[in-house]
């Protein structure tokens, strides 16, 4: 296995720069795994391909406001991008900038200030505020975009899903932004259940494999949750015969490491903790048993995801059509069923 395997030409006009209005209205390609079969369709005709008994299991994390703006004391520009809180002022975090060692200042807004406290990975830093940020972080902090975008957001509700509920991610769990309330309240009169999960996404999620071999890749630890009412719900979709279908690849990572921990008898048990499960071809899928998502970056973790749920070459295929019908791709784009 080569992180090479996983790549593929991708003109720059096919990644989405903003969401389609209304949100259902992307397009949907459903992938076959059995057969093979793609079906183009649009996301709100989604019952079409569910059934009574299903469990459509999301996760309810909402996109925290993380991108801070502060500066050195000798004036200097630093952009910091927060990525997990450790303690109320303490968090780990993206640190752009010149000569951010380990004790060095940073100034904010309203005499807010910062130390940097610890130098881990590449730009990732341990950083201590004077005080939480909790009631700043609103008015200091804006939402963050993926690089590939470059057109501001009108409105950053845009880029939370509407069952988003519980804040800590610096990045949208993509493949619930198609689901609009009206479309949730259909599938669940067609019998279809819903439940929540909660992972809080890090960018390194959504980062490219650099390494030749993706085995070596290391996945930075999330914080995810599944509780037991969700784990009920699970188990009891799964005893009935109805299928539990992931939405997004943070809700089969968050799924698949309960499955982990499952007690006798049951798919998954309520877990709440780190994970740091990288799902590569050739995973045991135990949880899952079909997902939703977007259409991944070339070489990523995501990709390779999606590769072992469905295989490499059918998802490559299947990406290649995607470009031929004018799919729009990545985070603003359209969806991808996986039966």
């Amino acid at each position: 296995m080569r992180t090479a395997d996983f790549d593929y030409d991708l003109p720059e006009a096919y990644i989405a720069q903003e969401p389609v209005e209304p949100r259902d209205s992307a397009r949907l390609m459903v992938l076959d795994r059995a057969t093979g079969a793609i079906t183009h369709a649009v996301f709100r005709e989604i019952g079409r391909f569910l059934r009574p008994g299903d469990l459509l299991v999301a996760n309810q994390t909402r996109v925290i406001p993380a991108r801070l703006f502060a500066r050195k004391p000798t004036g200097g520009k630093v952009e910091v991008l927060l990525l997990r809180r450790e303690a109320p002022a303490v968090w780990q975090a993206l640190v752009r900038g010149r000569g951010l060692v380990a004790g060095k200042r940073l100034l904010l807004e309203n005499g807010l200030e910062a130390e940097i406290v610890a130098v881990l990975d590449g730009p990732l830093r341990r950083v201590r505020f004077t005080r939480p940020l909790d009631d700043a972080l609103d008015r200091l902090g804006k939402v963050p975009l993926p690089p590939y975008i470059h057109r501001p957001l009108e409105d950053p509700e845009r880029y939370q899903t509407v069952f988003g509920r519980e804040s800590g991610s610096a990045a949208a769990p993509t493949a619930g932004l198609h689901f609009t309330p009206r479309l949730l309240e259909a599938l669940q009169a067609q019998g279809v259940g819903f439940a929540t999960v909660t992972l809080h996404v890090g960018l390194d999620t959504f980062a490219p494999v650099k390494e030749e071999d993706p085995r070596e890749h290391k996945i930075h630890t999330e914080w995810c949750e599944v509780s037991a009412a969700t784990a009920a719900a699970v188990n009891r979709t799964r005893a009935t015969g109805g299928r539990i279908v992931a939405v997004g690849t943070t809700s089969v990572r968050t799924l698949e490491t309960a499955a982990r921990r499952a007690q006798a008898g049951e798919v998954v048990s309520p877990w709440a903790g780190d994970t740091d499960l990288f799902i590569l071809p050739g995973f045991r899928f135990l949880a899952v048993d079909a997902m939703i998502t977007n259409f991944h970056l070339p070489k990523s973790t995501l990709l390779m995801l999606v590769s072992a749920f469905a295989g490499r070459e059918r998802i490559l295929e299947a990406y290649e059509i995607a470009k031929r019908e004018g799919y729009r791709f990545f985070s603003f784009g359209d969806a991808m069923l996986i039966l």
